[in-house]
């Protein structure tokens, strides 16, 4: 069984000319099969976790420790945490101009799986799965997110994540600015994932809304760089009652 386990972890980030920690001691663990919703307000961190777990250079570890399966992610440079397990769906996809999404997939599963999947086993399982997506066949042809509406980009994200089938999946505000219909069919798209008991999930959201089509396993709030408070799903059910300013309250969030 596959397990992620982030231990005290400190990050900090450089801003106006100053050094700024933003994660102050996170402790973390998610095993494969589970959900684990971090919910909190704007700022808390929750963003800076993911970025900090899939190796984005703007962030700096300064003590703690992440370890997939007994090894350290810390050590890997960003592809290699890629393969060995890692997926992050962005807040704000990029555009990558140039770069066919069908291109892309492929080059993806094929850094991925050490080969380049067969052909027409793979155009067969890329069209059935943009078919559950409801995406158009003709954006395999596109650019990468260029011209994509929010919810087009959101749903080539989690196109990526049926595709990849990655050990950890780190869906970072997959809900944001997605309509209702939308919201619908990417959720459908990440319990079809999590059904397979395959992939863990951390669902960073500030909202309750896309809960009510995921059903999380736990629910962590964060707040000034550090989870604050665990429980099951009724803890997401006492946020959308009562919002998060008794975790917020004596307190900067980062």
């Amino acid at each position: 069984m596959a397990t992620l386990e982030i231990r005290d972890l400190h990050v900090t980030v450089e801003a106006d000319n100053a050094t700024k920690e933003i994660l102050k001691g996170v402790d973390l663990t998610v095993k494969q099969g589970e959900t684990h919703a971090i919910m909190g307000p704007n700022g808390s961190g929750k963003s800076t976790l993911a970025y900090s777990l899939a190796g984005h250079p703007k962030y700096t570890i300064t003590e703690g420790t992440v370890l997939l399966d007994g090894e350290d992610v810390l050590a890997m440079s960003v592809d290699e945490r890629a393969r060995a397990g890692l997926f992050l769906a962005m807040q704000y996809p990029v555009e990558v101009p140039g770069v066919s999404v069908s291109n892309f997939l492929r080059s993806s599963a094929t850094a991925i799986r050490g080969e380049a999947p067969k052909l027409r086993t793979w155009v067969k399982e890329v069209k059935e799965t943009m078919e559950r997506l409801h995406m158009d066949q003709s954006f395999a042809e596109r650019n990468v997110n260029e011209g994509f509406s929010g919810g087009e980009k959101k749903r080539h994200e989690i196109l990526q994540l049926e595709l990849l089938k990655p050990k950890i999946a780190i869906l970072d505000e997959t809900d944001s600015g997605l309509d209702v219909d939308a919201l619908r069919i990417v959720s459908e798209g990440v319990n079809r994932v999590r059904e397979t008991g395959e992939v863990g999930t951390m669902l960073i959201t500030h909202y309750t809304r896309i809960l009510r089509y995921i059903k999380p396993d736990y629910v962590h709030v964060f707040s000034g760089g550090r989870i604050v408070e665990s429980g099951g799903a009724e803890l997401a059910d006492k946020l959308e009652d009562e919002g998060y300013e008794a975790y917020t309250k004596g307190g900067a969030s980062a």
